[in-house]
């Protein structure tokens, strides 16, 4: 058997006790071990088993002062009492006070004992799969592999990276839109000593600001219309851990003075509450706005400037680091590629020249969509010129772009394959992996039209 769920069962009843790991053992994963006694199980406690269950009413100890003594020894250690006590008061006490479950003696009790034993292994499980993804989060965000580039201004900017992930001080990143801000936060939170806790990103611009309070700090129920239940704000949420609070440029003014007062105490009030709650987070604030030319202008507090700017990380623009624009084209084409099981093509020197030619307004996130969408057009395993297609709606010789929804990139990416495959529409729901529908309700709606397809 590998590595079995080892159950302890303290009974003093021995009828009861081979009734529980009769019942039990029907599942070959689980091993159980019965004991008589309590002094029996804590002189086997360093077998570690996963779950002791436990008569309240024992010879040598009862229920409370048993998993009390296991669970200094072992917080790990889950325990379920099983007694014939049917006291609510005792119930309610020892649940509140960690206990997993208590199940009364009862015809029920063996069914009620395995469902609770399954809820128990599936929370463990769950557990152990945030563990792994969190683990895996600390690799994804390895700075060095995350933030690709060898040119002197995204190299300046990574020293920083590295103070900032030694140290609590919080840290207020700025950078055009797309440079890849939310990524240096990542980096900093998954490499520091909060890496195992919380990583909380809320985005103040996209949130009417009537909802930017609750959604920072919370509301109790009924604290307002449509307030049906009570509400976890974001500061609660990344308790431990890291706040992100991106483009904090467009915060409303009197958030402003609420979210000051919130870092200076190190404690907020929910919205229809009386109660102040502690917490403890770094924070890191992101804009594309200049911010000290904001205050200036009077649209941000003086004192909360000084209050969040901490280490000022600067994101170079693309532009300015052109050598790197290779690079991360190379990347972005290899991890498009491998999560989606396609060839990695080369890139043809023209197709490179187009790529180091172009500005990018929109940045290292507009290169990736560029580059991901010519790794599907690209036929004979070669990214050629034709298929890198630029999506940005330019203004002549500026570096300005338009805002778009992802419906009307996605209208524009349909329509490139549109004109690519001669208006097929089977080939291209085949090679974008979607519904023909999708493609013919957008002919029917005239957001895309044939007659403007060259």
């Amino acid at each position: 058997m590998n590595n079995p769920f080892k159950i302890f069962a303290v009974e003093d009843d021995p009828w009861y006790g081979e009734m529980i790991k009769y019942h039990l053992s029907m599942n070959p994963d689980y091993k159980i071990t019965l004991f008589e006694n309590a002094k029996g199980a804590l002189n086997k406690l360093h077998e570690k088993p996963h779950l002791v269950c436990i008569d309240y009413n024992l010879p040598d100890s009862n229920g409370k002062d048993l998993y009390d003594t296991i669970k200094r020894y072992d917080p790990s250690i889950e325990v379920i009492i099983v007694s014939s006590q049917e006291e609510i008061r005792v119930a309610i006490e020892l649940l509140k006070n960690g206990v997993y479950d208590y199940i009364v003696k009862d015809d029920n009790a063996k069914e009620m004992l395995w469902n609770s034993i399954l809820k128990l292994r599936e929370k463990n499980r769950l557990q152990d799969e945030v563990s792994d993804l969190k683990n895996q989060l600390v690799t994804k965000f390895n700075f060095e592999k995350t933030i690709i580039g060898q040119s002197k201004p995204i190299k300046d900017s990574l020293e920083l990276v590295k103070k900032a992930i030694n140290t609590n001080i919080n840290v207020s990143i700025s950078g055009e839109t797309g440079s890849g801000k939310e990524v240096f936060a990542k980096a900093i939170h998954y490499n520091g000593h909060k890496r195992k806790k919380p990583f909380v990103a809320i985005n103040v611009s996209a949130i009417p600001k009537e909802l930017v309070e609750s959604e920072l700090f919370g509301h109790e129920k009924g604290a307002f219309t449509g307030a049906y239940q009570r509400k976890i704000g974001k500061f609660e949420e990344a308790a431990g851990g890291t706040l992100f609070l991106d483009e904090i440029g467009e915060l409303d003014t009197n958030i402003q003075v609420k979210l000051l007062r919130v870092l200076q105490e190190r404690e907020l009030v929910r919205i229809g509450s009386n109660k102040t709650i502690k917490f403890n987070v770094r924070l890191i604030t992101a804009t594309h706005k200049n911010l000290a030319d904001e205050v200036s202008k009077g649209n941000f507090r003086k004192d909360l400037f000084y209050r969040i700017v901490g280490l000022p990380i600067r994101i170079p623009p693309l532009r300015e680091r052109n050598s790197d624009i290779l690079l991360l084209a190379k990347h972005f084409i290899r991890t498009f590629c491998e999560e989606n099981n396609l060839v990695i093509p080369t890139i043809s020197r023209k197709a490179s020249k187009k790529l180091m030619d172009y500005h990018y307004p929109g940045n290292v996130r507009e290169l990736k969509s560029v580059v991901d969408l010519a790794c599907i057009s690209c036929l004979c395993n070669e990214i050629t010129a034709d298929d890198i297609a630029f999506t940005s709606v330019l203004h002549e010789n500026t570096l300005t772009t338009e805002e778009k929804t992802l419906r009307a990139y996605n209208i524009e990416i349909i329509g490139h394959f549109l004109r690519r495959y001669n208006h097929n529409v089977t080939v291209v729901a085949k090679k974008l992996g979607i519904g023909k529908s999708t493609i013919y309700n957008m002919l029917k709606a005239n957001e895309i039209s044939l007659n403007k397809l060259p």
